[in-house]
């Protein structure tokens, strides 16, 4: 048998775009002929158990088979095979007859990666690396005759008789010159290994060069066909997700738990999600999640499959019902993956309230690993907030866990305003504001710590869904004004005598950055505080963490209020001393302590200080 048959002149065309436009993209001619075997394969075991298929199975499997020498590749199946009818209708005619359509509708598209799989063409990604390719078969059908067919990659091909004895199909690229990268046994292992270690079937990889002694290689598995997201969670064990993990990340420390997604309606979904021990910031965290579809890989970047917070989690996403070769704006738009995107974020959140609700002890120990996960959930959706809302917990200063309502709840009693708003205090670095964290304790209030990178949008977050609360952070402003309850503190002092400290003060700091107030305060608290305004500090903050539009407060000159206590001895000490440099040496002193609390004198001031501390005390 010989046919030899000239496509339409309108197809010539047909190369060159898949070529130029999968041009970024060489190494998925591979996944592509490796899928196309395995599918070959699972099509002759799917006839066999309806019946169709009479004869013995063996063992299915796909080998890849590199000859460095002769320059080719040879992807080898012993599947269902082709008749040579078969080859004109799937290779022939499918690529070819819809060519002329397919240029006109893609042309103009420039979506490089929606092209391979339609109509076909798969099979065709061969031409991006291969000038000559061979197929040679033989069909699972009774008396079935081998065929051959070889094309240049021009409009011409030919069918003759085969020269296999066996059912199955080898697919032989003859590799171009300008792509003999892929005759490097470690880069077409490496392209195995990412695209094909999970697929359905044994796949093989032979090295064509001679072993030691001149003796052929072995053949070499790749893969491992049954992963454990395949298998039922009631098989698995810890160790068994565990040793999983550590496949996918060797270097990674141990996942804190782990989610087992088995969905098959209203859209098939298998996978495994980790929660791995968050760092206190988002860099190298993500394009951990590996997107499979039927275990063949298709990318690690899953922007669009997954919401944008759980791109934290490491594991595995499979679904069939993304496509193998898809381009952004089809999964923005398609309905299923928007369905998957919303079960995961379901699945999360009843895992951790499931988590929190059978052993709270144990979950509150993992907080600090997830905490800062779980905010950026309820920042970011507001279905993941209303769900998390009961499981998300607030830390404080002695280490104490509470939930939303129950800081709230706690808070309500000591810590209510004189316009009925609860206040929550917090503190961004608890070892440099110990001084303010000491005087809430003296009112018994609770402090709470949020010192992760998005607590400063947590907080503005918290403040809108929580109905009458507000949060200050414990060095914003002196105690009694932090929660104002109307309550008046008599001043030792009288307006004339203020007058005078506060004009020491402004003397004495010489600076337009700090506003000097002098007011009544309890006789036990520092006679000097430094705080910033609670608005001013915040958007510092956010700022800092980079929030959207804040980056301009990063630049505004700080402004500080200089709290003098009126009812302090060292106050009463500096406006009873006669000698003008000695009450400017004194509230000086008392300043730089209040500086000190903060951690604002630094460098020359930091020793100029020292040196008068000293020589005040050698005095």
């Amino acid at each position: 048998m010989q046919e030899k048959g000239t496509i339409s002149i309108h197809t010539e065309n047909i190369f060159p775009i898949i070529k130029k436009f999968l041009y970024s993209d060489h190494e998925i001619f591979l996944r592509e002929l490796v899928s196309n075997g395995v599918d070959a394969t699972q099509k002759l075991q799917k006839l066999a158990q309806l019946g169709e298929y009479k004869g013995e199975l063996g063992d299915l499997k796909v080998t890849v088979t590199l000859d460095k020498e002769a320059k080719t590749i040879t992807v080898s199946d012993n599947g269902i095979g082709m008749t040579a009818e078969e080859i004109k209708k799937y290779i022939n005619q499918i690529a070819f007859s819809g060519a002329t359509e397919f240029i006109e509708k893609y042309k103009d598209k420039g979506e490089d990666k929606q092209i391979i799989g339609h109509f076909g063409l798969g099979f065709y990604s061969s031409f991006m690396v291969a000038g000559k390719v061979e197929i040679n078969t033989l069909s699972r059908q009774e008396g079935a005759q081998p065929a051959r067919w070889e094309c240049d990659g021009s409009t011409q091909f030919e069918i003759t008789d085969g020269s296999r004895t066996e059912r199955g199909t080898d697919v032989i690229l003859h590799i171009n010159e300008d792509s003999e990268e892929f005759l490097e046994p470690y880069r077409l292992r490496g392209i195995l290994e990412k695209y094909c270690r999970f697929l359905p079937a044994p796949l093989f990889f032979i090295d064509g060069e001679k072993g030691e002694e001149g003796k052929e290689k072995e053949p070499e598995q790749i893969n491992d066909p049954n992963p454990l997201w395949t298998k039922a969670p009631a098989e698995l064990k810890d160790e068994d997700y565990l040793k999983f993990y550590k496949e996918l990340y060797p270097y990674a420390p141990d996942p804190l738990f782990w989610i087992h997604l088995n969905v098959d309606y209203p859209f098939n979904l298998t996978g495994v999600l980790y929660f791995p021990k968050l760092k206190n910031d988002f860099e190298v965290q993500k394009n951990k999640i590996q997107l499979y579809s039927r275990q063949v890989f298709i990318t690690d970047e899953v922007k669009d499959v997954v919401p944008e917070f759980l791109q934290l989690l490491h594991g595995v996403i499979d679904s069939p019902d993304i496509p193998l070769n898809v381009s952004r704006s089809f999964l923005q738009a398609d309905s299923n993956v928007k369905k998957i995107n919303s079960h995961i974020t379901k699945k999360v959140a009843d895992k951790l309230g499931e988590l929190y609700k059978s052993d709270r002890k144990a979950y509150e120990e993992k907080w600090d690993d997830i905490g800062l996960f779980v905010k950026y959930g309820m920042i970011s959706e507001d279905k993941f907030y209303d769900r998390a809302k009961d499981f998300a917990l607030l830390k404080n200063t002695e280490g104490k866990y509470f939930t939303l309502n129950e800081t709230k709840e706690q808070a309500q009693a000591n810590q209510t305003d004189k316009d009925g708003n609860v206040v929550l205090l917090y503190t961004n670095d608890a070892a440099k504001q110990d001084a303010y964290i000491q005087a809430a304790k003296k009112r018994s209030y609770d402090v709470l710590e949020l010192d992760t990178v998005i607590d400063s949008h947590f907080i503005n977050m918290l403040e809108q869904k929580l109905e009458k609360t507000s949060l200050k952070r414990v060095d914003s402003d002196t105690i009694d004004k932090l929660i104002d309850k109307d309550e008046k503190k008599e001043s030792v002092l009288n307006d004339k005598e203020k007058e005078k400290v506060k004009e020491v003060f402004d003397k004495a700091i010489n600076n337009k950055s700090y506003t000097v107030q002098v007011e009544p305060m309890a006789t036990d608290e520092m006679p000097v505080s430094v705080t910033m305004p609670e608005f001013m500090r915040r958007m510092k903050d956010m700022s800092m963490a980079g929030g959207g539009g804040m980056q301009m407060f990063g630049n505004f000159p700080d402004n500080y209020t200089v709290a003098v206590n009126a009812n302090h001895s060292i106050t009463g000490k500096i406006l009873k001393e006669t000698d003008e440099a000695k009450q400017k040496e004194l509230a000086k002193l008392a300043f730089d302590l209040a500086r000190l609390q903060q951690n604002m004198l630094q460098g020359a001031e930091l020793t100029a200080f020292i040196q008068r501390s000293v020589d005040l005390a050698a005095k």
